[in-house]
């Protein structure tokens, strides 16, 4: 069996961060879910504009071709994708019994103060409101697929650690 591990949060949780370590130590696939977004979508997102549902829907379906590739090639990866929804969160796992979503729910100043050092990203600081009412907080489960919560404030290699023992007790890794 295949582990599929969707990293979750708003922009600046530090999704790609702690996606990007993850899977340098278990040498898993990885996609960064912000690479499947189209050139409209970034540019509506780099000029303030939140995107709607209808909006989303390719790329959600773009990142479920990934998912769907790696199950089929019964490879183990992650992926970042906000995942703000339970509908896109179900979207995303439906039929795919080795999803986990690992969401990063870091405090609202310590997203702001990330916003405030990237530079270079299609999206905006001033989004986060939006991002943030979007938000529906998974309730330990992504639909069909469970969820492990982190503050997203821990040390890289505290977080990962606990990813690690997460993964070893849902049987996905030894």
């Amino acid at each position: 069996m295949s582990a599929l591990v969707i990293v979750m949060g708003v922009s600046g949780s530090g999704k790609s961060v702690l996606a990007e370590s993850l899977a340098e130590v278990t040498g898993w696939q990885f996609a960064e879910g912000d690479n499947y977004h189209s050139p409209a979508n970034k540019a509506r997102m780099a000029a303030r504009i939140p995107l709607t549902d209808e909006e989303r829907l390719p790329w959600l379906n773009a990142l479920r071709d990934v998912l769907e590739g790696w199950h089929r090639q019964r490879l183990c990866g992650i992926l970042t994708c906000s995942a703000l929804r339970s509908a896109y969160r179900e979207h995303l796992s439906a039929g795919l019994p080795e999803v986990r979503f690992i969401w990063l729910d870091p405090p609202r100043e310590l997203i702001e103060e990330r916003l405030s050092r990237r530079s270079g990203h299609f999206m905006p600081p001033e989004l986060l409101d939006s991002q943030l009412a979007t938000l529906e907080p998974p309730s330990g489960s992504g639909g069909s697929a469970t969820v492990f919560r982190l503050d997203g404030s821990e040390p890289r290699q505290e977080a990962v650690a606990k990813i690690l023992a997460w993964l070893r007790s849902e049987h996905l890794i030894d």
